[in-house]
């Protein structure tokens, strides 16, 4: 396989992981919104960690971004 055909199979797979990517958010994001509308609220907890890995109760910027994404307010 040439180069340039490579290229274009391994970017056909980045935009396929993309889509599949906001499609799982979108799903999850109508799913919260459903739970929310029936009157039940979520939340997510984060528990256990590899064992030597030094763990944070902070979230990231990019902790807040997906949290932000599935509708659910990371400041609470």
């Amino acid at each position: 396989m040439g180069r340039d055909r490579q290229i274009d199979a391994l970017m056909k797979k980045l935009l396929q992981t993309i889509e599949a990517s906001l499609a799982a958010a979108d799903a999850a994001r109508d799913a919260v919104q459903e739970i929310l509308r029936r009157g039940a609220d979520t939340g997510i907890f984060f528990a256990g960690s590899k064992k030597g890995v030094a763990v944070s109760s902070e979230l990231t910027a990019q902790d807040k971004e997906f949290l932000r994404a599935v509708s659910i307010k990371p400041d609470r």
